[in-house]
């Protein structure tokens, strides 16, 4: 065995990696396996294309981006030296401030490109550091896409259209001697400005006004725009080459110039360390724990509010989708929360799969089926299955009320409002969060600061507020987590960590106790009111819900007894009798003779009048009731017309009359065909079964271990057949194609003759095999069996036994005898 030789392309660097190191790129990088591989060649050949570097130079932290920016101005290939030089200066700049940071650099540096590294960015030795092509062209400086370095072009690509005369003309001027040869005056030119010394004397004579344009540049961006009389200082840099013409207008100053006034630093902030997230407070845990889960209950009552009141089918969806302004206004204004929190107590729904379509033609959203199964679970579980919900999904409710690419309105429940990088920065946040010890709540500015260091280019695009997406989305998950009871006082809860790091029945356990009991009674009033110094047991919530109205929320809920819900819950089929029973069983305060006056004097008037379809009618066995309605003057519009002396017919709809005499004063009560009242209980729509949205991914899924082995051992094995060496073919012999990426071809006699000797031998052969689709591929085989046309033998690109038609078989050519390993 001799000596490694150093790698020339990526491919090689790839063929000399571990299987481990191959998956743990897989793992890194997943676009690269759909599909997976042939081989090692087509790996490395993915890996430089545009899309898949963008990929992966985005989920860089900002000191392995600096790296791959200093190898993008760097010579090609580089040292490892020369890459550190770049990133901590040559230390020849004054004063020794930049000490602790060059520390830190160098502390940091081998990490980084380790990084790169195993992402197949950065590839060679350490005294070969090769930056692959495609992100040197995305990093590299261009006059249409400068570089994040700030620096300009090298002399020699800025000269590249200059005359000969021109570079002579500069070259006499810097002090230089002449020289016909242009590559000679550029290479003098440029060791002018890489040389510390002579420099540093150039610029000594340089006038004071030339010195601040170069100050203008020296960080970037390193164009200016100059006239065609350009001033004195500007005539004298561009004399000597310290600014070279892009156009007839527009000069620039050259990389290696820049680089000499910063002394040797690529970036003007090196930042090889990521911002610690400060904490704003120091909270004691327990209230926070005890806040959050206030919180939490909170909002599962606020959910619960919600779809009651979409109980018997809620609004109509829009034609392009979603709710409509109006519709979301209600909704705020019924949970008495703002516009924007109210969208996202609908997304939250929607996403829970507790809300969906209910796909008639007259399409309205309902509650799902789901939802009742939700009721059912205890209060802890319910917190959890919304947590759960609201981690991985994509959509994003703080974009309603914004607008889109094309300038239309985005509505909430409405397309368009998926963002594929909220799952990652809701969990990062909170994996932030979980940093900090119990209590301690995070400053949002330290926190957005370390967002920004991991991910530079993530949502690198800024909104019309000047901030990227990827903040904006770390600062809605603040604010939902504290709705949601995640975290308290700003702090993360012990029921999140546990959510966390354990799963949701820790995280339930946690929570259980921190909730109140469901109580079994209220106290009734003598005002009409019946005060619940707590959360209700759900029978009695509901019906208390449809006997009385909801007059203030808080610790305590205050419900109202009123004509109307007492009404309300005479038309759900409760008599006089069942009511006074129900508030007698669940006050723990005797029932007021108020109260009590009402249910009867309700229940008494109660379906007096009946209402029925004629278009509609109304029947009355008291002729004076009816003498008052045909009266009285706002009964005009429903058009009444007296049948009989108990019967009035209208041309109104059964409803609106109903309606209309409600809100007249009476107590009507509609009935059947048969005569019989109708019973009008709390509505129930429900959607058919719906599947919660699904979140849109975020490029390729991770692979599973699994799946990672299963995909190296097929790209190794492809490699094997692509790379293995081939015996040549005697001299006249058999003719068999040897090169690189050829098929073998041989007679049908030829090949069979040389796969029975293989079967015989027990040794491998290289086929070319085209299967039925007519895809031609490149095989090592070890054959087994040969009988009826067919080969059976132990693919080794494929990793198993497969069987294979002689007459699909292009050629046969042995290998030699190092190859089969």
């Amino acid at each position: 065995m001799g000596t490694t030789t150093p790698p020339r392309t990526l491919a090689e660097a790839l063929r000399a990696r571990g299987d481990e190191s191959l998956a743990g790129l897989l793992r890194a990088r997943p676009d690269l396996l759909n599909p997976v591989p042939n081989d090692i060649t087509q790996l490395a050949t993915r890996a430089g294309t545009r899309a898949s570097v963008v990929r992966a130079l985005e989920h860089l932290d900002r000191f392995a981006l600096q790296t791959a920016e200093a190898l993008a101005v760097a010579p090609d290939p580089a040292p490892y030296g020369t890459l550190l030089s770049l990133l901590t200066g040559d230390g020849l700049d004054d004063g020794d401030q930049r000490d602790d940071a060059g520390a830190a650099v160098t502390a940091a540096l081998p990490g980084a490109l380790a990084t790169l590294r195993a992402q197949a960015l950065v590839w060679g030795e350490d005294e070969r550091l090769r930056l692959v092509r495609t992100a040197r062209e995305l990093l590299a400086p261009s006059p249409q896409h400068p570089s994040p370095t700030g620096l300009g072009p090298t002399v020699a690509e800025a000269t590249a259209g200059m005359s000969p005369g021109r570079l002579q003309e500069i070259l006499t001027t810097a002090g230089l001697p002449a020289t016909h040869d242009p590559v000679s005056a550029v290479a003098a030119l440029s060791a002018l400005f890489t040389d510390r010394t002579r420099m540093a004397e150039l610029l000594d004579t340089a006038p004071v006004e030339a010195l601040s344009v170069l100050d203008r540049l020296v960080w970037g961006p390193p164009y200016g725009e100059v006239t065609p009389n350009p001033t004195p200082p500007v005539k004298w840099l561009r004399d000597r080459g310290l600014l070279l013409p892009v156009s007839t207008r527009t000069v620039v100053l050259p990389r290696e110039a820049a680089l000499h006034l910063r002394a040797g630093r690529a970036h003007h902030v090196p930042e090889p360390v990521p911002p610690v997230v400060v904490a704003a407070a120091e909270r004691d845990p327990q209230a926070v724990d005890r806040a959050a889960a206030g919180q939490a209950f909170t909002a599962l009552s606020t959910v619960e509010e919600l779809l009651k009141l979409w109980n018997g089918g809620g609004p109509a969806i829009l034609r392009a989708g979603g709710l409509s302004v109006r519709e979301l206004k209600r909704v705020a204004t019924a949970l008495e929360v703002t516009e924007p929190v109210a969208a996202f107590w609908v997304e939250l729904t929607y996403a829970a799969g507790l809300l969906a379509s209910d796909g008639e033609t007259d399409e309205r959203y309902a509650p799902t089926p789901a939802y009742d199964e939700w009721l059912d679970l205890s209060a802890q579980d319910r917190w959890t299955h919304l947590i759960t919900a609201w981690l991985p999904a994509t959509r994003v409710p703080g974009l309603v009320g914004g607008q889109d690419a094309k300038g239309r309105a985005l509505s909430a429940l409405g397309p368009e409002l998926d963002r594929s990088a909220a799952p990652d920065v809701r969990h990062r946040v909170l994996a932030l969060f979980a940093e900090l010890p119990p209590g301690t709540a995070p400053d949002p500015e330290t926190l957005l600061r370390r967002l920004r260091w991991e991910r530079p280019l993530r949502g690198s695009s800024p909104s019309g507020d000047g901030t990227d997406l990827r903040s904006r989305l770390a600062l809605w998950t603040l604010n939902e987590s504290e709705l949601l009871g995640i975290t308290g006082r700003g702090a993360l809860s012990a029921q999140a960590r546990a959510l966390l790091d354990e799963g949701e029945e820790a995280a339930a356990a946690l929570l259980a106790p921190l909730l109140p009991e469901p109580l079994d009674h209220v106290l009734l009033q003598a005002d009409l009111t019946a005060v619940a110094p707590g959360p209700l047991e759900r029978p009695l919530a509901e019906t208390l819900s449809v006997l009385a109205d909801v007059e203030s929320k808080g610790g305590a809920t205050v419900y109202r007894f009123t004509p109307g819900s007492v009404r309300r819950a005479l038309d759900a089929g409760q008599a006089a009798a069942d009511l006074h029973a129900f508030l007698a069983a669940h006050s723990r305060t005797p029932v007021p003779q108020p109260l009590s006056y009402l249910i009867d004097d309700v229940a008494r008037r109660h379906g007096h009048l009946r209402i029925g379809a004629a278009s509609a009618y109304v029947r009355c066995d008291d002729e004076a009731v009816l003498n008052e309605i045909l009266a009285d003057r706002r009964s005009t519009g429903l058009r009444l017309r007296r049948l009989a002396p108990t019967v009035l017919a209208s041309q109104a709809d059964p409803g609106s009359l109903l309606e209309a005499l409600r809100e007249m004063g009476y107590a009507p009560a509609a009935e059947s065909a048969d005569g019989d009242v109708l019973i009008t209980r709390a509505g129930a729509r429900r959607t058919p079964p719906r599947t919660p949205p699904v979140p849109v991914p975020e490029g390729p899924p991770v692979p599973d271990a699994t799946l990672l082995g299963a995909a190296v051992r097929a790209i190794r094995a492809g490699d094997t057949a692509a790379t293995v060496v081939r015996k040549e073919p005697a001299e006249g012999g058999p003719s068999s194609a040897t090169a690189s990426g050829a098929l073998p071809r041989t007679t049908s006699a030829e090949t069979l003759a040389t796969v029975q000797a293989a079967a015989m031998t027990g040794s491998a052969v290289w086929i070319g095999y085209v299967n039925a689709e007519g895809a031609a591929s490149q095989r090592v085989i070890a054959p087994v069996r040969v009988e009826g046309g067919f080969v059976t033998a132990y693919d080794h690109t494929a990793d198993e036994v497969r069987t294979y038609p002689l007459h699909r078989i292009t050629g046969v050519a042995e290998l030699a005898e190092d190859g089969t390993e």
